[in-house]
């Protein structure tokens, strides 16, 4: 599965800088055993929902199951939403099938205006505090004034920070997952994935003034079925006032490098560069956002550092939501 997301991943990339803005449509299946899981204990899962907005339309969902309960929440901080569904103790058998059909667009923001309007942080205070693993002073803070230096606006200071991670980060494919964003460990040694990457942006960002959040979602095939089990991936925005909120995505510009062998000189680098500094292709679905969550109904365990994988506790213990095959569960998009 992995040779072929390459493959796919490859091609996509290689269309994207010439494309019109475009869209994608499938289904999306997410498939759930935990009946091999302490038959004794109450089972409790957690899915990311994902919702309709300005760049996708969700439609036919449907929920199956033997569940005890089901139901859809937001949390209290992000509003994210989430289906919850509940197994009681002594249920033997524990199947849940979440699906939707999604519509995706390509997002192209780069129309910015000449002169960035008046804005207040307190507005925006929400996406300019520090999270557990992404604090906004000390060295975080020294660095990112040194990026900015120079820069008055949050545009250009989005920018000079943007381009800083493009050249600064790296793509390391042994890290577990998406990575957990822990970014005082990744200015060390600044190789990661996607939450890695994003982690270090949205925290240069926000200490350097600039509104910024990670979007946490999951690739979409391409023209055949195929297992999306392990193809999550995050993004990040910043906001800028007067126009709204503008996607980067410097990690997929670091993933080509690793899978093209590409140099930072390379003529396709600057491409790429220009095309994920306010686009994002129509081959991703957004479910979440927020770090340090808190679930609903609130979960045994501690905040969630991302909502991009399902969660599930058996007994009031956390499963590990990177491994799908003890988790047990398949997903599964079809075109």
């Amino acid at each position: 599965m992995a040779h072929r997301f390459s493959v796919f991943l490859l091609l996509l990339l290689l269309s994207l800088p010439f494309a019109a803005a475009a869209g994608q449509g499938g289904t999306i299946q997410m498939d759930f055993d935990l009946s091999a899981h302490a038959p004794g204990e109450e089972v409790r899962l957690w899915i990311p929902y994902p919702v309709s907005d300005a760049h996708q339309t969700i439609s036919a969902v449907r929920v199956e199951g033997n569940h005890a309960e089901a139901a859809v929440y937001t949390d209290k901080v992000f509003g994210t939403p989430m289906l919850f569904a509940r197994w009681a103790p002594g249920t033997e058998e524990r199947t849940l099938r979440f699906s939707f059909a999604v519509e995706r667009l390509e997002v192209i923001r780069r129309d910015f205006p000449a002169k960035e309007a008046a804005w207040d942080p307190r507005d925006y205070a929400l996406w300019l505090a520090p999270t557990a693993l992404g604090p906004t002073d000390g060295e975080v803070k020294a660095l990112a004034e040194s990026i900015t230096k120079g820069r008055k606006t949050v545009h250009g200071k989005a920018r000079a920070i943007y381009d800083w991670t493009v050249e600064n980060m790296y793509r390391d494919p042994g890290v577990l997952g998406c990575g957990p964003g822990d970014v005082c460990g990744l200015l060390q040694k600044p190789g990661g994935k996607c939450a890695d990457i994003h982690s270090v942006y949205v925290a240069l960002a926000r200490a350097a003034g600039v509104p910024s959040r990670e979007i946490f979602g999951i690739r979409l095939g391409k023209d055949q079925p195929a297992d999306i089990t392990n193809w999550q991936h995050c993004w990040a925005e910043f906001y800028l006032p007067g126009y709204g909120w503008v996607p980067v995505d410097p990690s997929d510009v670091r993933k080509a490098m690793l899978t093209e062998k590409l140099e930072l000189s390379d003529p396709r680098v600057a491409e790429l560069r220009e095309y994920f500094w306010g686009g994002i292709e129509a081959a991703r679905v957004q479910l979440s956002q927020g770090r340090d969550l808190i679930l609903s109904p609130a979960q045994q365990g501690a905040p969630l550092n991302y909502f991009m994988y399902p969660y599930a506790e058996v007994g009031g213990k956390a499963l590990d939501w990177l491994d799908p095959a003890s988790f047990k569960y398949v997903l599964t998009y079809r075109p």
